[in-house]
């Protein structure tokens, strides 16, 4: 066997253990064997990814008691990529989940749910055809929905939560089945290289094309389909949450790739148009949606959407860039676009692991209840901030790295003469520049009310410091972040592997795109930017000893004196200019009540202000839609009266139905 197939089969014989452990090991060891093990499938993954991406190759059949061909295990370096990102993310989740996972998390389905999900998210890319594939990934889907309902007996919002995510991850895969049942019915083949054969410019590719890229959009959490990713990520644990924003939904991504880079590759114009789109319209809304909510998880679950728009945004203007005289700077989108892919996989996992600390710690994960947590949770205070950074995007992450690229392949790309290209490009650019200010306002005040000032409810007042599994994890995932950030090079020759562009990336220590005369080297840039920060705090603390503090009253005091923490910025207030400006697309609902003294009703006594945001695509949409499906099901309620005569009919008339139209 060779070292990829040891690695194969190493992933399932651990998540087999991980399962066992599960359910049958001693309630005192149950969570840390069963998180061990869970650790262990996550480096057996990430290793395997680096041994493909390094050129190793390997085949592993499993056989099944059904009467179809074997499944089939054989990862190229776009599948080894995903392998590494999902493996990696699967570690840090895991070791989290030995200080974290407690309650209705530890019961017995819910912890063996968790090594069947990263393996399924391991076997999705290392699938060798159509039939392993969808396996699973429906394995994949039913161990995430026993995830995310963990807590349902006792929260009705997880038991709707499941409901919506179950609905969506199933409608995924129909699309999908369809999709590549169309193309491996017109090829008469059902491996990856039989459906490579198919015509992209044909009728049966684009009807295919048009069912996998809605299917893989709804995993990926893309608008219109994203309703399932605020509700489900606030419902589940954080350690799932974590693995399921950075790495399973990017297998929406990992699908689109391949639909676009093996399968259908060469296609029409449009299939990078609608690709192009799909991720503008994400990426703006998402972040919107992000800058204005005030509870933490769904902050993050809109960020989601935000960051995976703005992979398929570079998918889709890779696309065009090369089939329109731009390949340099196409194959530069690409390898933006993996480089978003492991770049979300780090800060979001950091940013999703600080939440579920603090949730645990002071049980709240409405931004207006926090403040002041960075003095009792310092750990968590400052890998959340480096996570934060990640997510804005700014220098020495790895999130300013990818989108460095992404900029690069946009600048370069501009072709005056080509008409959609001259279209595309300003779009492009203008959407990344409006996320990027967004993101930053965004994470600014997740991690600014979070943290800073004062405590705002007894939960925040009270909060301790995360057990030492859980700051281990914080710790490895912000490392990540920064680590390469600074050191992006081997990175980014393993993304340029994957989509086979030759960016001549030539050291660890800096990105090189040769075909476009564009060279990064991040520890220049942290170095100058160490230098200004030593420069600027020296220069305050010569201007401190010159001016002496002096004690000053409340009225004085500029803010730093403060009678009370309601004088000071909530999560809601901070955004409050920002939802002015965006109202339009945000229709947010306001409301407030005056309670005025009895004397006079020119004093006032209190005011009461509520602010509460609507999902515009959910309310005008889907509520829509479902209270359609509803009517229609109450009318279909009413054939069934009971009737054995009229089932009878309803069974005869179905058989008639059957047999004219095969007879047709």
């Amino acid at each position: 066997m060779t070292a990829v197939e040891w690695g194969l089969a190493g992933q399932l014989a651990l998540a087999g253990l991980g399962v066992l452990a599960a359910l049958a090991a001693p309630a005192r060891a149950r969570v840390g064997l069963t998180g061990v093990l869970s650790a262990l499938v996550g480096v057996a993954g990430a290793v395997t990814g680096i041994v493909v991406l390094s050129g190793g190759q390997g085949r592993l059949s499993l056989s099944t008691s059904l009467p179809l061909d074997p499944m089939t295990l054989e990862p190229t370096a776009l599948g080894g990529f995903f392998m590494l990102v999902a493996g990696a993310v699967g570690v840090v989740a895991a070791v989290y989940s030995i200080g974290y996972v407690h309650g209705a998390a530890a019961a017995r389905p819910v912890l063996a749910a968790f090594p069947a999900f990263l393996a399924a998210m391991q076997l999705v890319p290392a699938a060798g055809d159509l039939l392993s594939f969808l396996a699973a990934w429906e394995l994949m889907a039913v161990a995430s929905t026993v995830l995310v309902l963990a807590e349902h007996a006792s929260r009705a919002e997880v038991r709707r939560a499941g409901l919506w995510y179950a609905g969506m991850t199933h409608l995924s895969f129909v699309l999908i089945l369809l999709g590549l049942a169309l193309l491996a019915a017109h090829q008469g083949g059902t491996s990856w290289a039989e459906l490579a054969t198919a015509d992209p410019d044909s009728a049966t590719a684009a009807a295919a094309y048009l069912l996998l890229v809605v299917g893989f959009a709804t995993k990926a959490g893309l608008v219109p389909f994203h309703v399932w990713l605020p509700r489900a990520h606030p419902a589940a644990p954080s350690h799932v949450s974590a693995a399921m924003s950075s790495a399973m939904v990017t297998m929406g991504v990992y699908g689109l790739l391949l639909v676009v880079v093996r399968l259908l590759p060469g296609g029409p114009t449009w299939f990078g148009v609608v690709l192009v789109a799909l991720g503008a319209v994400s990426a703006v809304y998402g972040i919107l949606q992000a800058s204005a909510a005030s509870d933490l998880k769904v902050l993050l679950g809109y960020s989601t959407t935000e960051n995976t728009g703005l992979m398929v945004l570079a998918a889709g203007i890779g696309l065009l860039l090369r089939e329109h005289g731009a390949p340099g700077a196409g194959d530069a989108a690409l390898l933006a676009c993996l480089l978003l892919v492991a770049s979300h996989a780090a800060f979001k996992t950091a940013l999703f692991l600080g939440a579920g600390a603090v949730l645990s710690a002071s049980g709240q994960r409405d931004l207006d209840r926090m403040g002041g947590l960075g003095m009792r949770m310092p750990v968590t205070a400052v890998t959340f901030g480096v996570g934060a950074l990640g997510a804005a995007a700014l220098p020495v992450t790895v999130g300013f790295v990818a989108e460095w690229t992404l900029l690069q392949s946009l600048i370069h790309g501009a072709r005056p003469g080509d008409r959609l290209i001259a279209v595309v490009m300003p779009v492009a650019v203008a959407v990344v520049a409006l996320t990027a200010g967004l993101a930053l306002l965004t994470f600014v005040k997740a991690a600014g009310i979070t943290f800073l000032a004062r405590p705002r409810s007894e939960g925040a007042a009270t909060a301790r410091e995360a057990p030492r599994p859980m700051q281990v994890a914080l710790v490895l995932a912000a490392a990540v972040v920064v680590g390469l950030g600074l050191l992006p090079g081997q990175l980014a020759t393993w993304a340029h592997a994957a989509v086979e562009a030759p960016s001549a990336v030539s050291d660890t220590t800096a990105i090189r795109l040769a075909r476009i005369d564009a060279v990064l080297v991040p520890l220049a840039v942290a170095t100058a930017l160490g230098l200004a920060v030593a420069l600027v705090a020296a220069l305050a603390s010569t201007a401190a000893r010159q001016a002496p503090r002096r004690a000053v009253d409340l009225a004085w005091g500029c803010g730093g004196v403060r009678s009370s923490a309601r004088m000071q910025y909530t999560a809601t207030s901070y955004a409050e200019p920002l939802v002015r400006v965006f109202d339009q697309a945000l229709r947010p609902q306001r409301d407030v009540e005056i309670s005025h003294r009895d004397e006079s009703r020119y004093l006032v006594e209190q005011v009461h202000f509520r602010q509460s945001l609507h999902d515009l695509v959910e309310a005008r949409v889907y509520d829509p839609l479902l209270g359609f499906v509803m009517r229609v099901g109450a009318v279909g309620r009413r054939i069934q009266n009971g009737s054995i005569h009229r089932y009878l009919g309803y069974s005869f008339a179905a058989l008639v139905l059957v047999l004219v139209v095969v007879s047709w």
